[in-house]
């Protein structure tokens, strides 16, 4: 493989990068238009904001944070995985126009927020939480993703979930079905049945179309021949205005007198975001065939700017977004201009053909939306996770569960927590809980870095800021013979870390591991030493 990636020409950044790579670029970067403006509308609409506002953030995410991002493959705009913070957000603020403008409040400090978490460089604050614990965060939105969605596919009057929870929604189902419109239900299950198996499709030339086009093209003449228009209540269609008007400034920060919920929202538009953010750098990163390697603090200031700017004016908070970023480098960007690309076609579209976007049935939307949520919760990830360890699965279960019943705060603390006791029964000492002693010694051409008492995720910021400072090109060894317990998330950071390393040119070997016994066959579980302690 490194022979292949030599043989690759860089490309070039900036100026030079648009010039040499204008046709690429700007093919994917329309192709990922094509996916992101009815994704951005329904995000939008799903997080009680107006419509426009998630193409306000996708433009944002593409005319202004390219310049400043330290990705080059990744796309900004609005993100699912964010839907039920915001909207949690707006409904807590009062609700309505009132709790948008007061929500994009706290949206403003998570902006500044991430630009300092960039500036002070802690864009390796991913590493500190557990992998099991993020997965089990983003199932549960998914989750709570198609209880929202549902009532809207299926064109219900608005009343009818009104104050209901994702259980209540789910409960309601059959009484949604009940009150169904048959027309629009019709085009939001063919949108779903189309969104469901486009990637079982075996021919390619069929498959480069993005399949919320595809929605588009059927579900608009649709709409169209059954007239919504006249026959439909207004609910049933998107509704967006002109650009023009609502481009303003909106934030309202009088929502900071209600100090607790304000900084609640701060903290999980910033914590949540963020880490999104940053695991979606970091598989794009793997996606890349020139193997380029992401500034992960220049993406936060990036993302921190562009949020920052966007709830200024009404839109929703951007992440690096990972189905839309996957499509990029699948389409053949070579550079950051695919994502500038694809902003400038949003707000091009907007302003010439915005009469088009307002013949979307909603429960199209709804469909896409749908597709989000089975992908965030599908089975296979409660079945890979079970594949990596009982405790992998428990933890996850448990921030499901506590992120459902009260929010996404409470849950992904419930995982950590559960974590670290249950490192604590497995043997961890207490005093290598958030420090694992780790020397580095350099002895010939070769990099020894021996590990003593845990390698865990609460500790192993204070290993990746070792294995940092080791210049590229030499022979590392990591030896955990001193451990008594390596955890998942570390398996899995020694894991990209030698990925990363060996793509400079080094060469990385983690030994010591011989008497400690995985809690399950998968390759990265967790270890636990079965050799008599010495202590």
């Amino acid at each position: 493989m490194n022979t292949e990636n030599k043989r690759l020409k860089m490309p070039l950044d900036g100026l030079a990068g648009l010039k040499e790579n204008f046709s690429t670029d700007a093919i994917s970067g329309f192709i990922v238009f094509l996916l992101a403006l009815p994704l951005s509308l329904g995000i939008a609409k799903a997080s009680e904001f107006p419509p426009i506002m998630g193409l306000v953030s996708a433009i944002i995410g593409g005319l202004l944070v390219s310049f400043f991002m330290g990705s080059r493959l990744s796309i900004k705009g609005p993100a699912a995985g964010l839907i039920v913070i915001v909207a949690g957000a707006v409904a807590e603020f009062g609700g309505g126009e009132t709790g948008w403008h007061l929500a994009l409040g706290a949206m403003v400090f998570a902006g500044l927020i991430q630009i300092l978490f960039g500036v002070f460089k802690m864009g390796k604050m991913v590493d500190f939480f557990p992998l099991s614990a993020i997965h089990g965060m983003l199932a549960a939105i998914g989750l709570i993703i198609i209880a929202k969605q549902i009532p809207v596919l299926l064109d219900v009057e608005p009343s009818l979930t009104k104050g209901l929870g994702p259980f209540g929604l789910l409960a309601a189902v059959p009484k949604f079905i009940l009150n169904l419109d048959p027309k629009a239900t019709m085009i939001g299950v063919i949108s779903l049945l189309i969104m469901l198996g486009w990637p079982y499709i075996k021919n390619k030339t069929i498959k480069m179309i993005p399949a919320p086009l595809v929605v588009l093209i059927i579900a608009i003449p649709a709409e169209l021949y059954m007239d919504f228009q006249h026959t439909e209540p207004a609910y049933a269609l998107v509704h967006i205005g002109n650009l023009a008007e609502n481009i303003k400034i909106n934030v309202d920060f009088s929502g900071m007198a209600q100090t607790g919920m304000f900084i609640k929202y701060v903290i999980m538009f910033t914590l949540v975001g963020s880490l999104e953010s940053l695991l979606t750098v970091k598989a794009i990163d793997l996606l890349d065939p020139f193997k380029r390697k992401s500034d992960a603090n220049k993406d936060m200031i990036a993302l921190g700017i562009g949020n920052t700017f966007a709830a200024v004016l009404g839109g929703l908070p951007m992440i690096s977004e990972v189905a839309r970023s996957s499509a990029n480098v699948n389409n053949g960007a070579k550079t950051r201009w695919a994502n500038f690309f694809h902003g400038f076609f949003i707000l091009a579209f907007v302003l010439l053909a915005s009469h088009l976007i307002e013949l979307i049935p909603n429960t199209a939307l709804a469909a896409m939306l749908i597709t989000v949520g089975i992908k965030l919760a599908h089975p296979k990830e409660f079945i890979q996770t079970f594949k990596i360890g009982k405790e992998q699965l428990a933890i996850f279960l448990v921030t499901i569960f506590f992120t459902l019943f009260e929010d996404l705060l409470v849950g992904i603390a419930a995982g950590v927590l559960l974590k670290i006791i249950i490192h604590l029964f497995n043997g961890t000492p207490v005093s290598s809980l958030f420090k694992a002693p780790t020397q580095v010694s350099f002895v010939g051409d070769e990099y020894l870095v021996e590990i003593d008492k845990s390698a865990i995720f609460t500790n192993y910021l204070g290993i990746k800021n070792k294995l940092d400072s080791i210049p590229p090109g030499f022979n590392v060894t990591i030896d955990l013979k001193n451990t008594k317990l390596v955890d998942h998330s570390v398996m899995e950071n020694l894991h990209h870390f030698e990925h990363d390393y060996e793509a400079t040119g080094g060469h990385v070997k983690i030994v010591g591991l011989e008497n400690h016994k995985p809690v399950s066959s998968h390759g990265l579980a967790a270890r636990k030493n079965m050799s008599p302690s010495k202590d």
